[in-house]
């Protein structure tokens, strides 16, 4: 894939990595845009629950997902013109969008527009393919990743912060399938860039990750 002149950072990593906050972070240190890819999914699963649809059903899946608008307007997801950037983040919107981002229509459409972003101008990119699949000319790639309880105790705390409050084994539980998800779904499976930095953050602090991240772009 050619045709990318801006600055683009991939940031990829399983659920609880800590890739989101590391890439906002990141993003406003190097002043550039930032792009959130699982907002796109969480979007999807948003408008598969409003559409009262199952999220096996794949034709009805993607009909939701070719008929979707998707944008971004500062710090706000509008999907069909509609500020969504709260609703996305519900329990029950995890659930659905986790199982619905390995339907291949779903994840070809959103690549789509994901490059169609990339194609604006320099950014820093969050999700589990940005380096694999969507921008593999991208000269910065990196992969966060983390133990399964450090990251499930990460989510919990997010959790307990929007009102929330799951037993940490519960989370862990969560989080295990959802690696096995998108460790092992046929299209587009999350695994580390072969040319990406692996940076294990278990024992680091969201700083010291976005201090080494910024290192290594600055030594490229």
């Amino acid at each position: 894939m050619q045709g990318f002149s801006a600055m683009i950072v991939t940031i990829d990593g399983p659920a609880g990595s800590g890739k989101s906050t590391v890439a906002r972070l990141l993003a406003d240190e190097l002043k550039v845009r930032f792009l959130d890819t699982g907002a796109m999914y969480r979007a999807i699963g948003l408008a598969v629950l409003k559409a009262a649809v199952s999220e096996d059903d794949s034709e009805a899946v993607e009909r939701i997902v070719r008929g979707s608008s998707i944008a971004f307007d500062e710090n706000r997801l509008l999907l069909n013109d509609q500020d969504v950037t709260s609703e996305i983040r519900s329990p029950e919107v995890t659930a659905v969008s986790s199982i619905i981002a390995s339907n291949p229509c779903v994840r070809e459409r959103l690549v789509e527009l994901q490059r169609e972003i990339g194609k604006q101008g320099s950014m820093v990119t969050e999700g589990r393919d940005q380096g694999t699949v969507v921008f593999p000319d991208a000269p910065h790639k990196f992969f966060i990743t983390a133990h399964l309880e450090s990251r499930a105790r990460r989510r919990q705390r997010e959790m307990v912060h929007k009102g929330v409050s799951q037993p940490l084994s519960v989370v862990m539980d969560q989080l295990r399938q959802r690696d096995e998800r998108d460790e092992t779904r046929a299209h587009a499976p999350m695994k580390p860039a072969a040319n990406a930095y692996v940076i294990d953050t278990s024992d680091l602090t969201i700083a010291q990750v976005v201090e080494t991240i910024s290192k290594l772009i600055g030594a490229r």
